[in-house]
């Protein structure tokens, strides 16, 4: 029986559809409850609940401020149960005067601030109601707006915020949600509001025109635009890219140098400009820039100032042209204008934007109208009620006087009902069953002070009368012309325009982006590598104070310029370059990069031949393979800008084993001799200019012919008077090689080869 009960409880779901179902749920949560906004109000979930908080904490720009812990409590508490952290974010977020055109909370205390700097805890700082969320909150009371219940039931919150003011495109937003992302950038408020006010004008008007008004983002932060001439499709499409640019001037520095000073950034290092100089100082130390000799951050509350001194006789466009391309001094702000409609996430035109804003104000200020008219209809039926009560006062008195209940005096003003009313004459009796005052009326008669019987207060409730008929005519014009209406909504929009707007601080401009040519101190360096195939720079200061000792530690030595670049020949006929400025800079004692991981050499591939490019183009080089093939090249084959190249033409099997570096006058004078040596101790010597001089793509001439089983192991180019040469470390008896035709057989020589 138990066991039949149980399985009653158990719920049969297929695990796909439920993992489906349950993230979409989770999904459209994230979308329409948190990170994209409202098209109308332009406010996520949690910006709109703290701005209701504050509003019902009475945290109105006039009052003072109170501590940011009460109101993400009173925000957590009441409306938005998603912890405090990022509450206390979002409220510090609506401070920052260098992320919002128009901030919507009033900070006191450390909010952090452009530079990067973390706000102060929630019980150290204060906050109140800005200027510009008014414009959101003082309708609330009016019932513009529908509200439901929160989170537990328990309070009731507003679903939209009235907003009369277009925020969305103002203060502009950025939200990642599930799948879908929107960033839109602020705007001039001043240019939005007549945008808006063109829009109610003309509605079919096109977005070329209404770009006339808006012509274009207008950050905080200020900055350049760079590329103009995309945002009419930006505009158009709602997505895209835009270049943002640092705005920079020049200065007399000292001592002859120029200073470039930073005095406006990009939007997207708003909230981190000590990133940007972080950047440009660690540029300056890795000696990316040779020009610049100095960076410093000069900024102050007067505002942004980061100076960038240049050596002396520098190209100052060029520097700028490599730090825009470098650094965040240009970066690109990607457009998404992605909003909730109707529930609904949508992307949205510059147009399609500004007719939605228009539609919500319709709704508004129609709801708006209609909630003064009803006031003043029901304000003039009680003053109508005054008016009339002072005509007949005497008469309102003696029914007072003669009723036994405010009951009873209440039914005869209302209803004529006098019976049980004692009244001085017939007349008066008469004259009471024709008063006939509304409900509302016999209340504030029965409430009216004696006061309100002097001459000044009768003249004050029918001045009041007068212009409640007046305010009445004028609601109900404006309700059944929507002329009318724009007219009204034009005008408060103007007022607005007055109070937030400001001059345009974001240039707009067509800027191409112009290539950086490196500027290079030519220098000399040495270029060290160990028996284990380590690589490093060193400079040649740093290389002539090192010990013989520590310098004995690296077999291979080069000494090259900096601008130059290193060139490897392999066993597999390989040759690699490597640019002097990508070889690691270190000091002797570092161990350096592996060649290997410096340029595209397989595992298996063995360096012959370390030599600089300029060194190389004035050489003629000797190359030997295993297979006894011989043949000198001119180095001026070599010149190419490939990283890496084929050295010489390979027979199947065959690998080249030496690789000498010659001048051209030893080549010339054919004084050099050519040892030889094979893996069974066979050697061979002849004279160096016995040898043919070919190109890079032969196989080359036979060198020596070679018994069946052997190979040449080795090769070398000695002087007519050398008495020995070194292979493998070892010293050898140069005399003690034959002298043989190229040809002719190897003889057995009398080394010991390992």
């Amino acid at each position: 029986m138990s066991q039949q009960k149980e399985n009653e409880n158990v719920i049969q779901l297929d695990f796909s559809e439920e993992m489906k179902n349950s993230y979409r749920d989770y999904a459209v949560s994230v979308i329409v409850a948190r990170a994209v906004p409202d098209i109308r109000d332009g406010l996520k979930p949690v910006q709109r609940r703290i701005l209701y908080a504050m509003k019902e904490l009475g945290l109105a720009p006039d009052k003072p401020h109170r501590k940011s812990a009460r109101i993400v409590g009173d925000t957590m508490g009441k409306y938005h149960p998603h912890g405090d952290s990022s509450i206390y974010d979002a409220l510090v977020h609506m401070t920052e005067e260098y992320s919002l055109n128009a901030p919507l909370v009033d900070g006191h205390g450390n909010f952090g601030s452009i530079d990067g700097d973390g706000a102060a805890a929630m019980r150290y700082t204060e906050a109140r109601l800005s200027e510009a969320a008014m414009t959101m909150l003082e309708s609330l009371e009016k019932g513009l707006v529908e509200f439901g219940p929160n989170f537990d039931e328990s309070e009731k919150e507003p679903f939209v915020l009235p907003a009369m003011m277009p925020n969305l495109l103002i203060n502009g937003t950025t939200g990642i949600a599930v799948g879908m992302a929107t960033n839109i950038p602020p705007h001039n408020p001043a240019e939005v509001i007549d945008a808006v006010i063109a829009y109610m004008d003309r509605p079919g008007i096109s977005l070329q025109k209404l770009m006339d008004y808006v012509p274009g983002p207008d950050f905080p932060t200020g900055g350049t635009i760079t590329n103009v001439s995309e945002l009419p499709a930006i505009y158009e499409t709602g997505e895209g890219r835009i270049r943002l640019r640092a705005r920079t001037k020049l200065e007399k520095g000292e001592n002859g140098r120029t200073n470039i000073i930073i005095t406006e950034i990009p939007y997207t290092v708003s909230g981190n400009k000590i990133k940007l100089v972080e950047t440009l100082c660690a540029l300056v130390k890795d000696r990316v820039f040779e020009e610049i000799y100095d960076v410093r951050d000069e900024s102050s509350k007067e505002g942004i100032r980061i100076v960038i001194e240049v050596k002396k006789g520098r190209d100052i466009e060029n520097l700028l042209n490599g730090l825009y391309k470098k650094t965040q001094m240009e970066d690109t702000y990607g457009v998404n204008l992605l909003a909730i409609s109707g529930g609904q996430p949508k992307l949205f035109d510059l147009k399609s934007m500004i007719g939605e804003f228009v539609l919500f104000q319709e709704d508004l200020y129609t709801k708006e109208y209609r909630f003064l008219l009803a006031k003043a209809k029901k304000r003039l039926e009680i003053v109508e009620g005054l008016v009339k009560a002072t005509d007949a006062i005497d008469l309102i008195i003696e029914i007072l006087r003669g009723s036994s209940s405010v009951k009873q005096a209440k039914a005869c003003l209302t209803e004529g009902m006098s019976d049980g009313i004692r009244f001085k004459s017939k007349a008066s009796e008469k004259q009471a069953k024709t008063l006939l005052f509304t409900e509302a009326q016999a209340d504030a008669i029965l409430a009216m002070p004696l006061s309100r019987l002097i001459g000044l207060e009768i003249l004050k409730l029918h001045e009041e009368n007068d212009e409640l008929l007046k305010n009445i005519a004028q609601y109900e014009k404006v309700l059944s012309n929507v002329k009318e209406l724009y007219k009204v909504i034009k005008a408060r929009l103007r007022e607005y325009k007055k109070k937030f707007g400001r001059e345009r601080r974001t240039e707009l401009a067509d800027v191409a982006a112009k290539a950086y040519v490196e500027e290079v101190k030519i220098e000399d360096i040495y270029v060290c590598i160990d028996r284990f195939g380590y690589m490093k720079a060193v400079d040649e200061s740093v290389f002539s104070r090192a010990s013989e000792e520590a310098k004995q530690e690296y077999p291979r030595v080069l000494k090259m310029k900096n601008t130059d670049k290193i060139c490897l020949f392999t066993n597999e006929g390989n040759m690699h370059q490597i640019k002097a400025d990508k070889l690691p800079k270190c000091k002797l004692k570092d161990k350096g990069s592996l060649v290997h991981t410096l340029c595209k050499m397989s595992g298996d591939e063995e360096a012959l031949l370390y030599i600089a490019f300029e060194d190389l183009f004035e050489s003629m080089l000797l190359f030997t393979t295993e297979s006894g093939y011989i043949k000198l090249v001119s180095g001026a084959e070599f010149d190419t800008n490939r990283s890496q190249i084929a050295a010489t033409k390979l027979e199947n099997g065959d690998k080249v084993c030496g690789v000498t570096a010659l001048t051209a006058s030893n080549v010339l004078s054919g004084t050099g001799k050519v040892i030889l040596l094979t893996k069974k101790g066979l050697s061979l010597g002849f004279p160096l200019g016995e040898v043919s001089e070919l190109k890079k793509t032969s196989r080359g001439v036979k060198g020596i012919s070679l018994e069946k089983g052997d190979a040449l192991a080795f090769s070398t180019v000695v002087g007519q008077n050398d008495e020995t040469f070194l292979y493998n470390g070892k010293q050898f008896n140069a005399k003690r090689v034959r002298n043989r035709k190229r040809a002719a057989k190897g003889q057995r020589a009398s080394l010991e080869l390992p």
